[in-house]
């Protein structure tokens, strides 16, 4: 583990601030940050909500001395050793861009989406406009820890992969770097909970909206497909593109993701478990379960935690691949502050070892 540094203050403690800490990724930050050893909330912006205290917002932090809710213009960064850009797609470019123009030294992970893809022109496609700060994309690092630690490690801009991302990264690309699947074959069919569209009212997440019923969306062509095509073709040194399918299910947090892969090289599903097994046996939040194991996503709920599975389908050369985790924790806030904890020389688990809430 690096050295941890004093921050900017001279403190041993770091003095970080959220961007848009008025969303459900903002509160799940707070929730983390205030039981960090080594953090200390310097500043926090919303801008509809600027003005207001947090526990105005999110009642449950009432008893918490935190900062007033700022504009982004109003927030002094000039102490500030790192920020979590938590704004919407699109509009945080340019927001980190200027950020880091007056603060060269300081360090953002960011949980859009606005530096995940590392081709400009794929950027483009999928998210319908050019990017706005291409020097800073070029310098991001893709912030899944258990693929690119040391890059974190030295990273001053870290881009957050999407919640979908994460739990599907994490099962496949072992097993394309190993070539025990087709890269030609992956079936994804993923199901989100209710907060993966965020905490603006909609008319569509309402409770008699969703409630009792279970539907796709984004059919052929969510955004977080970029994401996968990337980091897919990465681990299989060649093009590949997946078939995903996104649903959103009727409870508040998680990923469930299934995978339906055709073997490679005559892979056994008992071989692909022990690929999976061996390639995580030392990461403290990815845990492999025993052969034949289905996860349930109740069981990472609140928690840092990623569940995989490897069951053999009645089709011999195929196999199912099961992963599970919590959107809000290892999808986006718990995986940003292990990020966070690589930047700046904590210990990585530093305030995400709580277990899951269950039931």
């Amino acid at each position: 583990m690096a050295e941890a540094k004093k921050s900017r203050s001279g403190k041993n403690s770091a003095q970080v601030g959220v961007l848009g800490a008025s969303g459900y990724t903002g509160a799940e930050l707070l929730r983390l940050l205030l039981r960090h050893p080594k953090t200390e909330i310097k500043a926090l912006t919303a801008d509809r909500k600027a003005g207001q205290a947090m526990a105005a917002v999110f009642p449950q932090f009432a008893q918490f001395d935190l900062p007033k809710l700022t504009t982004i213009e109003e927030m002094d960064a000039s102490a500030l050793d790192l920020v979590f850009c938590g704004l919407p797609h699109g509009t945080t470019q340019v927001v980190i861009k200027e950020l880091l123009e007056k603060q060269p030294e300081l360090k953002v992970v960011d949980l859009s989406a606005d530096f995940r893809l590392s081709d400009p022109l794929a950027y483009e496609n999928w998210y319908g406009h050019a990017h706005q700060a291409v020097e800073l994309q070029k310098e991001a690092v893709y912030g899944l820890v258990e693929i690119y630690r040391d890059e974190i490690k030295k990273a001053r801009l870290v881009a957050n992969p999407g919640c979908f991302t994460t739990t599907s990264i994490l099962a496949m690309v072992p097993l394309l770097e190993a070539g025990a699947i087709s890269p030609d074959d992956i079936v994804i069919d993923s199901k989100s909970g209710m907060t993966g569209a965020g905490r603006a009212a909609k008319e569509q997440m309402l409770f008699s909206e969703v409630s009792e019923g279970i539907h796709a969306y984004g059919v052929a062509h969510h955004r977080h497909m970029g994401e996968l095509d990337q980091e897919f073709s990465l681990a299989a040194k060649r093009a590949v593109t997946p078939s995903f399918t996104p649903h959103l299910a009727p409870m508040n947090r998680g990923i469930y993701a299934t995978h339906y892969v055709q073997a490679e090289g005559g892979t056994t599903p008992e071989q692909m478990h022990k690929l999976l097994a061996e390639f995580f046996k030392l990461e403290p939040f990815v845990q492999v379960l025993p052969f034949g194991t289905v996860p349930q996503s109740r069981h990472t709920r609140g928690s840092n935690y990623v569940q995989i599975g490897v069951i053999a389908d009645r089709m011999p050369g195929k196999a199912i691949v099961i992963s599970t985790l919590d959107n809000l924790v290892k999808g986006a806030s718990g995986q940003a502050v292990q990020n966070m904890n690589l930047m700046l020389g904590y210990a990585e688990t530093a305030g995400l070892e709580q277990i899951a809430l269950f039931p």
